[in-house]
């Protein structure tokens, strides 16, 4: 009887066995039947991925075609003449599209395709709008030739009439210019004696340039500077602020003046006199008077200093 029990027993436990490892089988092909599924579905995950990047990269390609495309008529158009801020609205928004950095679902990338193709037609009706703006353009170009035409004209002897004005004003500013004449340059000794030119330093305590203004009934009366320059031998100007020299404008430089008045111009051939002492030896040689008046020179004299 024990025997038969062991028997039994022994049975029982290889069929739980049996049992046991039929279970384990069947887990293992419900394992690998869902590691194989779940394969497909990364591969075929990975697979949509791909071809969705590749669709981005396409309709990126379309973006910047149809914005080049686009930004060929706003030009046309604006050269034309025509309107272009619908066309420059539709550039940005193309543009912020272009720049965007997020991954474009399928959805979207359809919606956009249509939006391209909406587009590229209205590209084709910009088009015949620049055709009739040429043609706009080209007649307004002829007739505005036939008014060029009269224009130039019209011009030419406005032109030639300044010309003719402006020579006249340029005769008459040249004719109302003042003109020193008469001008003598002497020394001053001590007592007051006066010798022309040909002079020596122990002659010269003072120097005195003296001239008259000619006669000009062009020249407006009034007020005037007059200005001297002693050029010396050295070709520099001789000036001393402390004794009344300074600084004046000829022909838009700066230059330095020896003396200096104001007169009132009355047009009666008046004498102008100035005395200038140097207060030291003039250098030996030939010596340039200079007079100016009006931003130019109205005459110059010359002495030499033995």
């Amino acid at each position: 009887m024990n025997t038969n029990l062991e028997k039994d027993n022994s049975k029982k436990s290889e069929n739980g066995k049996n049992i046991l490892i039929i279970v384990l089988i069947i887990l293992v092909i419900i394992s690998g039947i869902k590691l194989y599924y779940d394969a497909v579905d990364r591969n075929k995950k990975s697979e949509e991925i791909i071809v969705l990047s590749e669709e981005n990269d396409e309709i990126n390609k379309r973006l910047d075609s149809i914005t080049y495309q686009l930004d060929l008529r706003i030009k046309e158009i604006e050269k034309l003449g025509g309107d272009i801020s619908s066309l420059e609205e539709i550039r940005e928004q193309l543009i912020a599209e272009r720049n965007s950095d997020r991954k474009r679902s399928s959805q979207e990338i359809d919606a956009l395709n249509k939006r391209i193709n909406s587009y590229t037609s209205m590209l084709q009706e910009k088009d015949k709008e620049i055709i009739n703006l040429r043609e706009m353009n080209q007649q307004l170009f002829s007739e505005n030739q036939e008014l060029k035409s009269s224009q130039a004209e019209i011009e030419e002897k406005v032109v030639q009439l300044n010309i003719k004005k402006e020579e006249l004003e340029e005769k008459v500013n040249i004719a109302a210019r003042l003109k020193a004449e008469n001008i003598v340059v002497a020394a001053v000794n001590s007592r007051g004696k006066e010798r022309e030119d040909g002079f020596r330093n122990r002659q010269l305590e003072r120097l005195k340039i003296s001239f008259n203004l000619a006669d000009n009934k062009v020249a407006p009366k009034g007020p005037r500077d007059i200005y001297v320059q002693i050029i010396a031998p050295n070709n520099q100007p001789i000036f001393d602020i402390a004794r009344g020299s300074g600084t004046f404008i000829i022909d838009g430089r700066e230059e330095f003046y020896t003396v200096h008045q104001d007169i009132l111009f009355d047009n009666t051939m008046q004498s102008i006199s100035y005395f200038y002492e140097k207060g030291s030896k003039y250098a030996a040689g030939t010596y340039e008077v200079r007079i100016y008046a009006d931003n130019y020179q109205i005459g110059k004299g010359k002495f030499e200093v033995k």
